[in-house]
């Protein structure tokens, strides 16, 4: 059993969970972004993933994410993107962070640029790894404050530590 589902089957009884330094790394995470667009966005950030973890098909994987994006987008608020998909080939979750210091053409649900993403890939076994993630990512961005302070970071490793503190 994985790592990450033994910490998930811990949660009922200590009450904590560790989930972000599993699936992020200071290595998946980039601070100055390049991308203007959401197309070349999930390209940037897949490599980091793909670089990470060559075991993953890049092309089910991007389609994986388009299809996702196709439902509903995945730009939530405040300037937030969470795009997340499955795929056969992720043996785990595998995570990115971005940071967009122009903002990011987004097709956002608030019609704002995107500034801060977070790419999520999850085996297609893993839904409740898949939801307990998400659900991890979703009280942490309930602090207004949250989005702000991570956008003020400058190099990935204090993007990493500060997710880090805020999870439990």
């Amino acid at each position: 059993m994985r790592l990450l589902q033994k910490q998930l089957l811990l949660l009922s009884n200590s009450g904590k969970i560790v989930i972000f330094k599993e699936v992020f790394s200071p290595s998946c995470i980039i601070v100055n972004l390049e991308s203007q667009e959401k197309d070349e966005l999930f390209e940037e950030l897949g490599q980091c993933i793909f670089s990470a973890h060559p075991e993953i098909d890049r092309e089910k994987a991007l389609a994986s994410l388009w299809e996702r994006e196709a439902k509903m987008s995945t730009g939530i608020m405040r300037g937030v993107g969470i795009p997340h998909g499955t795929c056969k080939s992720v043996k785990k979750c595998a995570g990115a962070i971005g940071i967009s210091r122009g903002g990011i053409d987004y097709d956002s649900l608030d019609g704002n640029p995107v500034k801060v993403v977070f790419m999520l890939l999850f085996g297609e076994d893993d839904n409740t790894l898949h939801l307990e993630v998400l659900k991890s990512l979703s009280q942490v961005l309930q602090d207004e404050s949250f989005v702000d302070e991570l956008y003020k970071k400058q190099n990935p490793q204090d993007v990493f530590d500060f997710l880090c503190s805020r999870e439990n």
